[in-house]
Order: C-alpha cells, then sequence, then structure tokens
C-alpha cells in the first residue's frame, strides 16, 4: 500500500537556509528505506509509516534543536486510490488487519507509552481523515479516545486536535497507523511547532 508525505521546514530565522541545509541531513540514515524528493517547496518522503514518521521527528528535531522557532507543515497519505503501490512502502501487517477498535486504541497507547524521549518539546495540531467507509465516524471517534489517553492531548480546537510534549510526533503516528480502514485511504493535515514566542 502507498504511504507518503509532503513536508515543508519552516524556520523563522535569519539563518533559514543553513537550518534547512543541516536539518535535512537528519534525513540521510533513512535514505535506503524512503524515496526522498526535494524540491523548492516541499519534501516527497515515501516508504512504511514507521519510517516515515521516524524521518519527520528527526528533521523537525534536528531543526528545533537550534533554539530558532520552527514549524514543519505535512500533509500525509495512505492508500490513496490515485497512487501506485509503491515496493519501498513494504507490507504492514498491522495495517492488514481489521483488529477490533478497543484493541487498536490499546496497542497505540502502548507504543507512545515507550517511545524514547528526545527532550525536545513540541506543539502541534493534526487532523485525521478517513476515506470512503461508512464507519468513518467510528474511526474518528477511536482515534480522539485514544487521543485523551495518550498523555500528549491538549486539547481539540475547531477542524484539529493539539497535542504537546516530547512524544507528539508517535502519538500522530499511532493515529495515522492505527485508524481507519486498513485498506482504505487516510490522510493527516499536521503543523507542528517548537521554540514559538507565543506558546501558549
Amino acid at each position: 500500500m502507498f504511504s507518503g508525505a509532503q513536508v515543508s521546514l519552516y524556520p523563522m530565522s535569519g539563518n533559514f537556509v543553513g537550518i534547512i541545509l543541516d536539518a535535512v541531513k537528519a534525513l540521510d540514515p533513512y535514505r535506503d528505506r524512503l524515496r526522498i524528493e526535494t524540491d523548492d517547496i516541499s519534501t516527497l518522503l515515501v516508504g512504511p509509516p514507521d519510517i516515515l514518521f521516524a524521518a519527520m521527528h528527526d528533521l523537525f528535531v534536528a531543526a528545533a534543536k537550534t533554539g530558532e522557532h520552527c514549524v514543519l507543515s505535512a500533509a500525509v497519505s495512505r492508500g490513496c486510490p490515485g497512487e501506485p503501490d509503491d515496493v519501498i512502502c513494504g507490507v504492514n501487517p498491522s495495517l492488514g488487519q481489521a483488529e477490533p477498535l478497543a484493541e487498536r486504541i490499546t496497542a497505540a497507547l502502548a507504543a507512545v507509552e515507550t517511545t524514547t524521549e528526545t527532550g525536545q518539546p513540541t506543539a502541534a495540531q493534526f487532523s485525521l481523515y478517513v476515506m470512503g467507509t461508512g464507519t468513518h465516524m467510528d474511526e474518528i471517534y477511536g482515534c480522539i479516545d485514544f487521543l485523551k489517553r495518550s498523555g500528549t492531548f491538549d486539547r481539540a480546537k475547531n477542524f484539529c486536535t493539539r497535542l504537546s510534549g516530547d512524544a507528539v510526533f508517535a502519538t500522530i503516528r499511532e493515529a495515522f497507523y492505527r485508524f481507519g480502514d486498513p485498506e482504505g485511504h487516510v490522510t493527516l493535515d499536521i503543523t507542528a511547532s517548537a521554540n514559538s514566542p507565543t506558546k501558549a
């Protein structure tokens, strides 16, 4: 199943070029496990969801560790009917099983709980879109239940959920990975921020 992300990084600094070019080096360890294509607007990452989110996390943390205000914006998708399968995405057995919702919530909570901390506080807001299924609201409500118990839930906002903490990317990864039809189209809209001068 095709899975990928279009990712853009925005350092709010006069040295934005240096911060971006240094941060992009954090993607080097993933180049044999992801298809990576960069242009002047965004970087496309194609590969298995766990590797996608690890790469986005490392890219963002590399920029945020400078202490400058940094924002990452990403559109993430799996199962898009308009995208051909890509062998680099592999086969994910967890996405191929229709486990009961309660079991998926428990597994997602366990995965976030065992996430290694980086020491980089992050705030994020994201929206989950479950496409083409009559049970999409069950999946969304299940995801909201998971988010509220994840330890990173900050608050609900119009059209999105706000998260904060060290494990924000792990929480969003699990939302993407565990909710929605395993064979269906699921998308996320993500904005992550660190070192904001106006942090709430």
